[in-house]
C-alpha cells in the first residue's frame, strides 16, 4: 500500500474513515468506513459515478451504517486504529485496477472497481443495489470519459459540461423549462394579445431574458416574421434586432 501513490481524496478518504471508526467504536478500519468516508465527499467522484448506473448513495450509506451498527464495539476508544485486512486487501485490489486502466494514482473508481470484485459485506451491499464491475465500468467511461489519472486531483477534470454547462434535454425531459416546440398556435396567441394591448405595436428591444421561455419565443416570432414591428430606436437609428440572443419585450404605452 502506496499511499503517496494515491490521490488527494483517497488520502482524505483514509483519514474521515478513521474517524468514522471511532465513531462507531469499531475495533479498527474496515470497507465501510471507509466507503462512508468517499460516499460523503462533495467533490468526489463516488457519488456521480453511481448516480450514472442507477445505484442510490443514500440507499448504500444506509446499508453500511445498519451493517456497523450490528458490528462488535470497543469501549473507552482505541488509542490506534489499524486497517482491517479485507480493507487492505481491496486497496491493493485497488492499485492493480489503476495499472490496467494505465493510470498512475489510485482514485475512488480504482477502489469501487477493486470491491466489486470482493466478497465481503461491503462488496455485497455494493452489488445487492446494482453496482457490479461491469455497471461501474460502464459509468466510469460516462463520467471520465477518455481522461486518465495524472495528478492527485483529477477529479476536476470529469464531467466538465455538466458542471460548467446546462442540459436543456434532460431539463426539458423532467420537466424544469417551459414546453416550446409543438406550440406555435400559443406562442401566435401571445403575440395576439401583446399586440392588441391599446391597440398599440409591439416595441422589442435586445435585452434581457424575460424568463418565460414562451413569452422570449414570441419576441423573436415577432422579429423574424416582422409582424407590426417597430424596431427599438437609439439616437435616431433603428437598432437591429434579429440574433440568436435572448430577447425582451416592452410596450409602447
Amino acid at each position: 500500500m502506496r499511499i503517496d501513490r494515491y490521490t488527494q481524496k483517497m488520502q482524505e478518504a483514509l483519514q474521515s474513515a478513521q474517524d468514522f471508526a471511532a465513531q462507531w467504536q469499531s475495533p479498527e478500519i474496515g470497507n465501510e468506513h471507509f466507503l462512508l468516508a468517499l460516499l460523503d465527499q462533495a467533490e468526489g467522484v463516488t457519488r456521480p459515478l453511481l448516480e450514472k448506473i442507477g445505484v442510490s448513495a443514500d440507499a448504500l450509506r444506509s446499508r453500511l451504517e445498519t451493517e456497523l451498527a450490528g458490528r462488535p464495539k470497543v469501549s473507552g476508544g482505541v488509542s490506534e486504529l489499524r486497517i482491517s485486512n479485507d480493507l487492505r486487501r481491496t486497496l491493493d485490489s485497488a492499485e492493480k485496477e489503476m495499472s490496467k486502466l494505465k493510470d498512475e494514482y489510485v482514485s475512488a473508481e480504482h477502489y469501487l472497481l477493486a470491491l466489486a470484485g470482493e466478497n465481503n459485506s461491503t462488496a455485497k451491499a455494493l452489488k445487492e443495489l446494482g453496482a457490479t464491475r461491469d455497471k461501474i465500468m460502464q459509468g466510469l467511461q460516462q463520467v471520465r470519459g477518455s481522461q486518465r489519472v495524472t495528478d492527485q486531483n483529477p477529479e476536476g477534470k470529469y464531467q466538465t459540461l455538466e458542471k460548467y454547462g446546462r442540459d436543456l434535454t434532460q431539463l426539458a425531459r423532467r420537466g424544469k423549462i417551459d414546453p416550446v416546440i409543438g406550440r406555435d398556435n400559443e406562442i401566435r396567441r401571445v403575440m395576439q394579445v401583446l399586440v392588441d394591448v391599446d391597440g398599440r405595436p409591439l416595441d422589442v428591444q435586445i435585452q434581457h431574458s424575460s424568463g418565460n421561455r414562451l413569452l422570449d419565443n414570441a419576441a423573436r416570432r415577432q422579429v423574424l416574421e416582422r409582424w407590426m414591428f417597430r424596431p427599438a430606436m437609439k439616437d435616431g437609428r433603428a437598432v437591429q434586432a434579429i440574433g440568436l440572443v435572448p430577447i425582451a419585450f416592452n410596450l409602447d404605452r
